[in-house]
């Protein structure tokens, strides 16, 4: 498909892309800097912030449980502000959330109103992000509301509630969620009175109604992602393309619509959030949903050229022409999407925990590192991680105060202390399990999913019919490539001894000698680089990570537990808990990205040798360890720039890689936007799973991304 060309929209297009920047800008100056998604909420009017009080909260201002969550949601809608954009085709826009509202919050305060202080000193001890208390992350299934609305919500939840009536949780869960969608439907029909014409029309009829046409279904999928970004905070999407092609087909048929229609309406959504959507990819059979609404996504999102979370799903069987397209909207905008998933790996994976492959194709990448089965499949991805370079630290420290010194004993000592760490995780996923849904109980979520309403029980709580909890690891390249470098200068070349190097470790390499014996280390064999011991550490340790887990990767009280290499912006929290390490990093520096190489790995800019390495320390059980591409911009200008970069990411799924990210910079213009941001209000960069304004990153956050950058630029 050649690139799509506006001919009626344009104008109203680029005003809402101006007004977009703008709120970006506003919400900088007033809020500060934000090391996460755009989001694409707006700020609500000040006299609101400061009268509109929750009717339920606790002694310290806080609020837990389901009548809490239920009430204060119901109250927080029926009075939200009213967002009429007159160049917009979707009526509202989200401003707060509520997960964020409790007391507290930003200072850790809020506690989880379980004690679960029996997990804390392991949890401390090894530094880990244990997810109790965690939301959301993972997916709906927008169908269900689709072919519902919310009025046919209602009926549904009542007709449990009727079934389930003497079962306290039930009767409790399900009158909650009539709360929450009276409020929802108030909420909608207050856009329909405040909106003219056609906008009227529609939201009027979608507060009882499903939506029938394109337009309709565009408004009610915003509608459903502004509730549940208001409630907490989810961003999942789902196979945008597949939701939306029966209605464009239709229209289309018709005569109702053109494509010019359609994408206008697709860029409203997509400007309304930057959720995470999937285009392509198989359907259950092994069948490419590619159709011609797959093309005009990628064409609405880079018609906008703002921040966008898409996915291009690559198969076997997929269209080569949306596989190119991708890569060529990559190339041209340089704003870091769409990305790219491997299908083969992914299903792959998914069948070794028991899976058919109908069920794994039906997995979605719905986040920064997401994969999930809509509406079926509890997961909480991204949210509970294994900092392996504090592990690592423990392990170092120990053997060094037993005087234990061998590289064999440190690697024993190490995987011990990464099997406590897991278990500690896997005791923290069964508590969090048995108890969040007195803490928050998933409300939005449990309408569109498969179990909660029917059962009358949260989906944290056994509504749900899968459960594959999700666990990352960070720091692999940090660990790998201090075990690298102990084989090399200490065990191999004797050129420093165990004392010197655990003396030259612990005191941050101040002692004397000790920058010396910083660089000694620092060139040692680096993973990335291809062939090394290094990259051979980072294969045992992928496996050490997969292997650690208990009752082969099962919590005690029997769930899955499906690994990963992800960081987030975890990498530099981090790095902050954790002391110099033996690769020559000091201490407080951030960790390593993800499944990347360090920064640096390879002075030659390969990036076959970065995607072979990522390729090489997938956990392989449907989870993702993604790759992080660095581009530099002038790769643009090499012989078939296209061709080569789909050969590259081809290789790298054939090879087993799972997700692939992708920043196309120019490394000059990026370390002048590091000391000069508000020179580059429109920068956008791929920061990890997700995309964002450089401007709204903190200080510290710019220079990570950036040194990242620059130091893994990399040519195909």
């Amino acid at each position: 498909m050649e690139p799509f060309k506006m001919t009626r929209y344009t104008a109203q297009l680029e005003r809402l892309v101006a007004k977009k920047k703008a709120q970006v800008l506003e919400k900088q100056r007033k809020l500060g800097k934000a090391d996460e998604d755009d989001y694409g909420y707006v700020l609500p009017p000040e006299d609101f912030v400061k009268n509109f009080k929750f009717p339920v909260v606790d002694e310290n201002g806080s609020f837990y449980g389901v009548n809490a969550w239920a009430k204060n949601f119901r109250a927080l809608m029926e009075a939200h502000p009213v967002y009429i954009d007159e160049d917009d085709c979707i009526a509202g826009r989200w401003m707060f959330m509520m997960s964020r509202m409790r007391a507290g919050y930003k200072l850790s305060l809020a506690p989880f109103p379980v004690d679960y202080s029996h997990l804390h000193a392991e949890q401390e001890l090894y530094d880990l992000t244990h997810g109790i208390g965690k939301d959301a992350h993972f997916s709906r299934d927008y169908p269900i509301g689709l072919e519902l609305g919310w009025g046919g919500l209602v009926k549904k939840v009542e007709k449990y509630l009727a079934i389930h009536k003497g079962d306290a949780e039930a009767e409790e869960l399900l009158n909650a969620e009539l709360d929450a969608l009276a409020g929802i439907r108030n909420w909608v029909y207050r856009l329909g009175m405040a909106s003219k014409g056609e906008m009227r029309r529609i939201n009027l009829k979608l507060v009882d109604n499903p939506p029938e046409t394109l337009l309709e279904a565009v408004q009610w999928i915003a509608q459903c992602n502004m509730a549940a970004r208001t409630y907490n905070r989810d961003g999942s999407g789902g196979q945008l393309d597949e939701l939306l092609r029966p209605y464009y087909e239709r229209d289309k048929a018709a005569g109702l619509i053109d494509d010019e229609d359609a994408v206008y309406y697709i860029a409203c959504l997509l400007l309304n959030d930057p959720h995470f959507y999937q285009v392509g990819g198989p359907d259950k059979d092994g069948n490419d949903q590619t159709s011609h609404i797959s093309y005009l996504i990628l064409e609405a999102a880079n018609l906008l050229k703002i921040t966008a979370n898409l996915t291009i799903r690559v198969h076997d069987k997929m269209d080569e022409g949306l596989f190119r397209r991708g890569v060529e909207i990559l190339l041209e905008n340089n704003m870091g999407f769409p990305r790219f998933s491997g299908d083969n790996a992914l299903v792959e994976g998914f069948c070794r925990n028991g899976y058919s492959k109908e069920l794994a194709r039906q997995r979605l990448a719905v986040g920064c590192n997401w994969m999930a089965i809509p509406g079926r499949e509890y997961t909480l991805n991204d949210v509970v991680k294994i900092n392996m370079m504090k592990v690592f630290e423990v392990a170092f420290n120990e053997i060094a105060e037993k005087k234990d010194y061998s590289i064999e004993a440190l690697h024993e000592c190490y995987k011990k202390h990464l099997a406590k760490a897991a278990l500690c995780i896997a005791k923290g996923l069964d508590f969090h399990l048995a108890h969040q849904y007195r803490n928050e109980p998933e409300l939005i979520l449990n309408l569109f999913c498969y179990g909660p309403i029917e059962k009358g029980r949260d989906a944290s709580h056994g509504g749900l019919e899968f459960y594959n909890l999700c666990c990352d690891g960070a720091g692999l390249a940090v660990v790998a490539d201090s075990f690298a470098a102990i084989q090399k200068q200490v065990v191999e070349d004797k050129r420093i001894t165990w004392q010197e190097c655990v003396d030259a470790v612990q005191s941050n390499f101040q002692k004397e000698n000790g920058e010396l014996i910083r660089q000694l280390l620092s060139s040692s064999p680096r993973f990335g680089h291809g062939g090394t011991i290094a990259d051979e550490w980072a294969v045992t340790l992928t496996k050490d990570f997969c292997d650690s887990f208990p009752n082969n990767r099962h919590t005690p009280e029997g769930r899955l537990i499906i690994p990963g290499l992800f960081s987030w912006a975890d990498s530099l929290r981090f790095g902050k808990t954790v002391g110099a390490t033996p690769n020559g990093r000091r201490a407080g520096e951030a960790t390593s990205h993800g499944a990347n190489p360090c920064p640096g790995f390879r002075k030659d800019g390969a990036a076959t040798a970065i995607a072979k390495a990522v390729a090489s320390v997938q956990c392989g059980f449907g989870n993702t360890s993604p790759l992080q591409l660095e581009l530099d911009k002038s790769f643009v200008n090499c012989e078939d720039p296209v061709g080569r970069l789909m050969a590259l990411f081809k290789t790298h799924f054939e090879l087993g890689g799972t997700l692939i990210n992708v920043n196309v910079v120019d490394g000059k213009m990026l370390r002048d936007a590091c000391k000069n941001p508000e020179k580059y209000p429109d920068l956008i960069v791929r920061v990890t799973g997700f995309t964002a304004y450089f401007i709204m990153l903190s200080p510290e956050f710019r220079e990570f991304v950036v040194k990242r950058i620059i130091e893994e630029e990399q040519y195909v």
